[in-house]
């Protein structure tokens, strides 16, 4: 007798790796996306059309506008480090090395770093929010209406003026820093003018300066590009913007302090030091 039980399909059950390779396949995505747009904004560079007035336009938003910050906290990350080894400088009796000291670790390392993650955190977000509404608002989709490829009037003056400014912002903080810590050695370790700057000048090779200003070329281009990504792709509304904004900040910082792991590396190889 034959059965007269429905032939039910059964749907598969979702595989527990599934949300796993799903969240793996989108970030490859975002990363290809991201990789297109970061070569379109350079490659855009060497043929025209270019927005000059935009470009420096951006260079006073980036470089005018962050000034302030990146000086003052220049100032006293190089105060902080005199204050932090002041001690160890007058146990050991080593105390003419501050200079050496406070100018190579400010030059090689904490100058093109902090300014990086200074922008980013002020600029990058900027990006974000700004191209985000554009986006939101549907300018992007009007200027791409007109004829206008947003990549090469939005993304690449913002990735030029970034990557221009950046390593100027380096080195001023870079000398403000010096300042800070010159100021401080004099006060607490009674360390002259001459003997500092001068342990200062003289402890710097030539491969710490490139190091110190090659750096924040790159820094510069990181911040700008994730920042620019994040806006362009923003879903949801006001609240993507929202989003958008902290992300670009994270990862930017995130990706920066990263890369400088590298980068440090390929400088010091090249220079000859590496272990």
């Amino acid at each position: 007798m034959a059965s007269t039980e429905p032939n039910v399909m059964h749907a598969p059950e979702p595989s527990p790796s599934s949300p796993v390779t799903d969240f793996l396949k989108g970030q490859l995505r975002a990363l290809q996306d991201y990789a297109v747009l970061s070569a379109r904004s350079v490659a855009n560079i060497f043929t025209p059309p270019h927005y000059l007035m935009d470009v420096f336009d951006q260079m006073d938003i980036v470089g005018v506008g962050s000034m302030p910050i990146v000086l003052l906290t220049g100032f006293f990350i190089g105060a902080v480090m005199v204050l932090q080894t002041a001690a160890q400088f007058v146990r050991f009796g080593e105390t003419s090395v501050t200079g050496d000291v406070v100018s190579i670790a400010l030059v090689r390392e904490l100058g093109p770093t902090i300014t990086g993650l200074l922008v980013a955190g002020r600029n990058a977000s900027g990006m974000a929010s700004e191209l985000g509404s554009m986006q939101v608002t549907e300018q992007v989709d009007a200027m791409r209406a007109m004829g206008t490829d947003p990549t090469r009037k939005l993304v690449t003056p913002r990735v030029v003026a970034t990557m221009l400014v950046l390593p100027l912002l380096a080195a001023m903080s870079d000398l403000v820093g010096l300042v800070g810590g010159f100021v401080i050695s004099y006060f607490t370790l009674r360390i002259g003018p001459v003997e500092f700057w001068t342990r200062a000048i003289n402890a710097l090779e030539f491969s710490d300066l490139m190091q110190g200003l090659a750096k924040p070329i790159f820094f510069g281009m990181i911040l700008s590009t994730v920042g620019c990504y994040k806006g362009l792709t923003v879903r949801g509304g006001t609240q993507g913007v929202g989003r958008a904004t902290t992300q670009a900040v994270v990862v930017s910082s995130v990706v920066i302090l990263t890369s400088d792991f590298f980068l440090t590396k390929i400088a010091l190889y090249l220079a000859g030091k590496a272990f």
